[in-house]
């Protein structure tokens, strides 16, 4: 299947590692000019030079903060500066962090709220002008399983995410006449460096190893094994192309079967 992605210009957030990273390389090997974004310049500019030696593709990485207004329209003005009008956006960020809903502060729900919420909002706002000046255009977000299963020790997370997947949900909407649609993906246990930092707190908290803590979630997916970023990076790749032309407004799991939930 030809996903239309050749030539066309594909931003992705969070892309030094893991998903994000996954996401990048994939548009890349179909051909798109790949601006990628991480707080660690170095770790994104070593990653964008890796998957422009691979795939022989346009790649730049930038440094941002996604918790940073400033920051984001700075990277989005550099990407359209570079390479011209963006077709597609994947909005990414790295997860706040676990814990129990007492002992979190003000401040730490401020931060989760800056983190994940407003970053979506602040990304999408500063790409939309040049989407609705080419005519046409993806957004991606990254969100959770746990916007539709709460997850018990993410708390932060599943309250902020939601909120994103209500934005693209209006969004999609308002949108839709304009070609330029908004959907969410969602991951279930995607084997990351997240993940495994999620799995050491499980395991200290449970008094178990980290691969004792594998193997009860392992043993808990219909499909027996967590998922890899490529398999995670595909779907994310269709619902950015042309070949996802007519969907919109949408939340796709990638959780191999995971999630009980009918809707």
């Amino acid at each position: 299947m030809d996903l239309q992605l050749k030539g066309k210009t594909v931003m992705v957030a969070a892309a030094s590692k893991g998903m994000g990273y996954a996401i990048a390389l994939q548009c890349a090997r179909e051909g798109a000019n790949v601006s990628m974004a991480s707080r660690d310049h170095q770790a994104i500019t070593a990653a964008a030079a890796k998957i422009a030696a691979e795939t022989g593709a346009r790649v730049q990485g930038y440094q941002f903060d996604a918790a940073n207004g400033a920051s984001i329209e700075q990277w989005v003005s550099a990407t359209v500066s570079d390479f011209g009008n963006v077709s597609g956006l994947v909005v990414n960020a790295g997860g706040p962090p676990s814990g129990d809903f007492i002992d979190f502060t003000d401040a730490d729900w401020q931060a989760a709220f800056e983190l994940t919420l407003m970053s979506a909002v602040r990304l999408i706002r500063a790409a939309l002008p040049s989407m609705l000046a080419a005519g046409s255009g993806s957004v991606l977000t990254i969100t959770s399983s746990s916007v539709k299963e709460p997850i018990d020790i993410l708390l932060l997370s599943n309250v902020m995410r939601s909120g994103v997947t209500a934005l693209v949900k209006s969004l999609s909407q308002a949108y839709a006449a304009q070609n330029i649609r908004f959907n969410n993906l969602l991951p279930g246990l995607i084997d990351t460096d997240r993940l495994t930092t999620l799995n050491q707190k499980r395991a200290e908290a449970l008094a178990i190893s980290t691969n004792e803590v594998r193997q009860q979630q392992e043993a808990q997916l219909p499909m027996g094994r967590y998922g890899q970023p490529q398999e995670f990076a595909n779907a994310a790749v269709f619902l950015l192309s042309n070949a996802a032309s007519y969907i919109t407004g949408t939340t796709l799991a990638v959780d191999g079967g995971k999630m009980k939930t009918v809707w």
